[in-house]
């Protein structure tokens, strides 16, 4: 059983697609809470050129690198040829850092592991909602819920982890934004019309009982309590941020970008999953920090075996001090922005 979630998401191991992470870690979070405000910009649609990329050089050689961020307007048509034109002349692509969890359980195992993974999202106990968190921050949840989710019982009874991204989820499609893909069709298309180098940058991860620790894991109470309230929070005072910068990635405003803050709900919610026994158990503690020495380190190989070369990376990464490329930087290589 083999699941690739940028990130490190220990939801990977339970065979579940929980895009909580990568979704939540480009969005934007409020300083304080308060009332739902209804200031959220209107969206961009139709034709849109996106951002420009950043280069990344050593020796006459030149690594493009495209920022990415989600949720992203959903009626937007990005007009990527620029991003194509690279692709055409790149010798390999570098794809966005990956955490892999492989658990060779075959055809019959992974149907023996269904009844577990059944129940994985919801509580221990089957406890609901109300159950688990405090009755300030239930009270908090019952407004967003019925602004985005409405009536839906099955919610109720999950974690307040995979309930918050359920609302976010709910949120984004409410304001005209998507979690899909947008970008990776377009990478996919040129790497198998060119006949590119496709590099996935992974750190692999066996569970050699996966239906052991699935039980453990629904077993475990977690401290996500912190990623539930951050959530809400966000949700509460600050949806008209996301969609500036959705509009702002749409548009390829960068400035914009560098200026609209990042919430930390995004770490919140990680480390309430990666700091889980039944994660630590299974060596995927350390997991930022190795995707990140992995990708720097096909980006290197990448840079020095092409005359070109195209990489992805979350926004986030671009426009951090300590980010991804600056660790390249610091290494000698020529960083330019776009």
């Amino acid at each position: 059983m083999r699941s690739n979630v940028p990130g490190g998401v220990l939801a990977c191991m339970l065979a579940m697609s929980l895009v909580v992470v990568p979704a939540m870690a480009q969005e934007s979070a409020p300083q304080t809470g308060g009332p739902i405000r209804d200031e959220a910009p209107v969206v961009v649609s139709g034709a849109v050129p996106g951002p420009g990329m950043w280069k990344v050089s050593r020796d006459g050689h030149v690594m493009h690198v495209l920022g990415t961020v989600s949720p992203l307007p959903k009626r937007m048509d990005w007009i990527s040829r620029d991003v194509e034109s690279v692709l055409a002349l790149t010798g390999e692509v570098v794809l966005s850092p990956s955490y892999m969890v492989d658990a060779d359980v075959g055809f019959f195992g992974r149907l023996a592991l269904l009844p577990s993974l059944i129940g994985v999202r919801r509580n221990p106990g089957d406890a609901r909602l109300q159950d688990m968190v405090p009755a300030e921050s239930y009270a908090r949840w019952l407004v967003l819920k019925q602004r985005y989710i409405g009536r839906d019982g099955d919610v109720e009874k999950m974690r307040p982890i995979f309930a918050a991204f359920e609302l976010y989820q709910a949120a984004i499609e409410d304001k005209g934004l998507t979690g899909k893909r947008i970008v990776s069709p377009v990478i996919d298309a040129a790497i198998r019309q060119h006949k590119i180098k496709r590099t996935t940058p992974q750190v692999k991860v066996k569970v050699k009982n996966p239906k052991a620790a699935l039980k453990e894991f629904r077993a475990e109470s977690l401290g996500d309590l912190e990623c539930f309230d951050k959530m809400l929070q966000n949700l509460e005072t600050d949806t008209g941020r996301m969609a500036e910068r959705a509009n702002a990635w749409a548009v390829g405003d960068i400035e914009a970008l560098r200026n609209l803050p990042l919430g930390d709900q995004y770490q919140a919610c990680q480390d309430a999953l990666m700091q889980a026994s039944v994660a630590q158990k299974n060596g995927m503690g350390n997991a930022e920090a190795e995707v990140r020495a992995a990708w720097i380190s096909a980006a290197e190989a990448a840079i020095a075996n092409n005359a070109i070369s195209f990489a992805l990376l979350p926004m986030s990464e671009l426009l951090k001090a300590d980010g991804y490329l600056a660790a390249l930087q610091a290494k000698g290589y020529v960083v330019e922005a776009p």
